[in-house]
């Protein structure tokens, strides 16, 4: 990443020196061209004030050596003088574009090469009172070495700047890419002062999900180890029991105790197996979920008929309450919902407790709440009850047949209906559960 930032920089600073050095070279050739022809006139308003076949030798030599030429044209294009070369021998300058413009509009530029000295030369040519053109040329040889004395210092700034360019940006790069090579070193650890302004949101959400995608991998584990643990217990009573059966060496009354323990064994397996079950289908984002318009009160009284048995079993009472609220979920979920608060409240209740299941509407919001007299949570233990295999007390809750997988399932059907849940106990005095429905 480093190198493709400092080589697009580079590039970029080349890119920017080129343009600027043929702007400036462009800008500077403009300039003097403007400047020689501006000399060039101001000589020739001299000259002209005096004959320039009568100027000594020694001004000839003068400007000879300058590179200035001095040529006197007649009207009719004829050579009357020239500094440097037999005029006699020249040819006729009347269709010199110079000389042209000269007589037409009384003077004259031109820039070309000479067909005498066969160099590149500067003409400015002006028509004088007598009605003769007096032409100034001056070589550009000594423009052109100007130029490319100009062109050696332009090269010689531009390399240096991008000398200065290429430190700066390998700087700024390595000052760029830090916050970056700090996220990839430790993302958790890295302060929110340590990033630029504009990457603290995208920090923020990559070290949320950092933490989210850690806290997930251990709660898998969690939830390996648990389920590995929960289903070695009966799986080894169920192993035990059956080979002691299997060797012969029971009686008829042993042989009725350890199946009848078999099967306690293989009914905890099969409840546990199937909470498993119904945790994964609802992490999944695949299952699709259909909903229908179901009445809160109705599914109560069903719920209520389902949990006789258990409830008679623990010589714990189950009443519905409230009235008619409808709400749109799906149907075997809700149940779910339902039987599992039910289920809870009648396991961890006290003999000759009670459960009271209550529906109706508060706020405009249809409502659940799932009642017991029971044992109650230990206030430091109601925040930790909705996670996986979860138990206050371990030791009664095998001996209830609880999985610790029922509180979980609530939670997550809760979140796929959009609701909210609530938890109020009170150690010794029962617990109260209470599921909102906000659409």
């Amino acid at each position: 990443m480093k190198k493709k930032i400092n080589s697009k920089f580079m590039l970029i600073s080349a890119i920017a020196i080129i343009v600027m050095a043929i702007c400036a070279m462009v800008l500077f050739y403009d300039i003097l061209k403007k400047q020689i022809f501006d000399d060039l006139k101001a000589n020739a308003h001299v000259i002209s004030m005096m004959k320039p076949e009568d100027l000594p030798d020694e001004i000839n030599y003068n400007l000879n050596k300058d590179g200035l030429r001095i040529t006197l044209i007649n009207e009719d294009g004829t050579v009357i003088y020239d500094s440097m070369e037999d005029e006699s021998k020249m040819e006729n300058h009347r269709e010199r574009p110079e000389i042209v413009s000269a007589l037409a509009a009384g003077e004259g530029r031109a820039m070309r090469k000479s067909t005498t000295s066969t160099k590149h030369t500067f003409y400015y040519a002006m028509r004088t009172d007598d009605g003769k053109v007096l032409r100034i040329g001056k070589d550009s040889n000594s423009i052109y070495s100007l130029i490319i004395k100009m062109v050696y210092l332009t090269l010689s700034v531009g390399f240096c700047v991008f000398v200065l360019c290429t430190v700066l940006a390998h700087r700024l790069t390595k000052r760029l890419v830090a916050p970056i090579e700090k996220m990839a070193d430790n993302i958790v650890l890295l302060e929110e002062n340590d990033v630029y302004d504009e990457m603290k949101p995208f920090v923020a959400t990559i070290k949320q999900q950092h933490v989210d995608i850690l806290k997930h991998s251990q709660m898998r584990q969690e939830f390996t180890a648990n389920v590995s643990h929960e289903l070695k217990t009966p799986l080894t009573a169920i192993s035990g029991y059956a080979e002691l059966i299997a060797s012969g060496m029971t009686s008829g009354e042993d042989t009725i105790h350890f199946a009848t323990e078999i099967h306690k064994s293989a009914e905890r397996l099969q409840y546990l197996i199937n909470d498993i079950i119904k945790l994964s289908e609802l992490d999944s984002d695949d299952t699709k979920i259909e909903f229908e318009t179901l009445d809160l009160h109705e599914m109560a009284l069903n719920c209520q008929a389902m949990m006789e048995i258990p409830a008679e079993k623990n010589e714990v009472t189950v009443e519905v309450q409230g009235d008619s609220a409808e709400i749109r979920g799906n149907r075997n979920l809700i149940d779910e919902l339902i039987y599992n608060l039910c289920s809870n409240a009648v396991r961890y209740n006290k003999k000759g407790g009670k459960v009271t299941i209550m529906t109706g509407t508060e706020n405009g919001y249809p409502m659940l709440t799932v009642k017991d007299t029971g044992i109650g949570i230990p206030k430091e233990a109601q925040k930790r009850v909705f996670e996986r295999f979860y138990r206050v007390d371990k030791s009664r809750s095998k001996s209830t047949g609880g999985t610790g997988l029922g509180l979980a399932i609530v939670k997550h059907i809760v979140a796929q209906h959009e609701a909210q849940i609530s938890l109020e106990s009170e150690e010794g005095a029962g617990t109260e559960i209470k599921v909102t429905f906000l659409k």
